[in-house]
C-alpha cells in the first residue's frame, strides 16, 4: 500500500547546496514528490514542529539549527514510505549510517545530519500537514 512521509532537507543541506544530490537519491529509492518548497522556519515554528522533543537536552540546539537558514520540506509517497525513507537516509549519526545512505554520504555530524524523516505513519501525516495544505499535495 502506498503511503506518505515527510522529508526536510535541513539548513546544512541547503547551505552546502546538496538539495539536488539528496533529492536524486530520494527519487532513485522510488519516492514520488507530492509537494516541495524552500522556506525559512522561525525559531517559534521550529519549536512547534519539534514540540515532541521539548524538554530533551538537544531541543534548544535543534530548533536553533532548524531556524538558522532555509530548509526544504518535501512530501513523499511510495509503498512503506516511512520505513523505506529512514533506511534511505541512514542513522542519525552519519558515522553509524550504512554506506550509500544520504547521511553517510552528505552529513557532517549527528547535530547537522542533512535531512529529517518522519518516524511513523501517524507523525508523517501530522508533519506533512504542518508544511502543506491538501491542495498543495499533488500526486
Amino acid at each position: 500500500m502506498s503511503n506518505r512521509t515527510l522529508a526536510i532537507l535541513k539548513p546544512d543541506c541547503v547551505r552546502k547546496n546538496f538539495q539536488g544530490k539528496v533529492l536524486s537519491k530520494i527519487q532513485e529509492a522510488g519516492f514520488k514528490v507530492l509537494a516541495m518548497k524552500q522556506i525559512r522556519l522561525t525559531k517559534s515554528q521550529a519549536e512547534g514542529f519539534y514540540a515532541v522533543h521539548k524538554g530533551r537536552p538537544f531541543f534548544a540546539e535543534l530548533t536553533a539549527f532548524m531556524s538558522s537558514g532555509p530548509c526544504v520540506p518535501i512530501a513523499l509517497e511510495r509503498n512503506d514510505a516511512v520505513a523505506t525513507f529512514r533506511k534511505t537516509i541512514g542513522a542519525t549519526d552519519p558515522a553509524e549510517a550504512e554506506p550509500g545512505t544520504v547521511r553517510r554520504e552528505f552529513a557532517d555530524s549527528k547535530g547537522e545530519n542533512i535531512v529529517h524523516g518522519s518516524d511513523s505513519d501517524e507523525n508523517a501525516k501530522i508533519e506533512i500537514g504542518f508544511f502543506f495544505s491538501d491542495s498543495e499535495l499533488l500526486g
